[in-house]
């Protein structure tokens, strides 16, 4: 049974704001409050992305201002000093690809606590950028659109048991009928939760007539 089809290309920001290495410390911090945004990538070249510069890049500047490091906060404090986006960006910058899928993005972010990722293609150059929010619209779909993807990717598949059918409350997935082997369930049960916008799965899966 397949996987939701959705990808980061479905959900990301197709025009994103960049700059390039010598952006001047304020114009970024203009940047990130008129867009408000919590990073941008930079660019060099024809826009290959090379870097990122995020709040917590620009934010040691504030403050070291007047209180000295303590050991372990050396680079940090270090960028305390940085000028433009080429001395405050950290590189090289945590990217994702555009055929990624949303759990893969979700994961890069969780895994490296960041908010946004530049989306780059093969060679590296931006197509834009995918940010925490953007993963959760797949949650704003509707019940019907969900209930209907369902029946279509999981319970229309030639594997599927037969006499099953689904409906959806709040994202919450359940699927209605009778089966006599209880083997599929754990399976049906992953295809389901696997439909992006679904937020839980429940069985209601009575005994068939037939069965001893």
């Amino acid at each position: 049974m397949p996987a939701s089809h959705y990808t980061v290309s479905d959900v990301m920001t197709h025009t994103a704001i960049a700059i390039g290495r010598d952006a001047p410390y304020k114009e970024i911090v203009a940047l990130l409050d008129q867009w408000k945004v919590s990073a941008v990538p930079v660019l060099e070249g024809e826009g290959r992305v090379v870097g990122v510069v995020s709040e917590a890049d620009v934010l040691p500047k504030e403050e070291f201002r007047l209180d000295e490091p303590r050991p372990g906060e050396f680079d940090e404090a270090a960028k305390a000093g940085a000028l433009r986006a080429g001395e405050l960006m950290s590189s090289p910058a945590v990217t994702v690809h555009p055929d990624a899928t949303l759990a893969e993005a979700a994961r890069i972010m969780a895994t490296r606590k960041v908010k946004r990722l530049p989306v780059v293609n093969g060679i590296g150059m931006l197509e834009g950028v995918v940010s925490r929010s953007d993963l959760l619209k797949v949650f704003l779909r509707t019940d019907g659109e969900i209930e209907e993807e369902i029946r279509r990717s999981v319970l229309g598949e030639s594997a599927a048991p037969a006499g099953l059918d689904v409906s959806v409350l709040e994202g919450v997935a359940t699927l209605h009928g009778a089966l006599v082997e209880r083997s599929p369930v754990p399976l049906l049960a992953r295809a389901v939760r696997a439909v992006e916008g679904v937020v839980g799965v429940r069985m209601d899966l009575g005994a068939h007539e037939d069965a001893a």
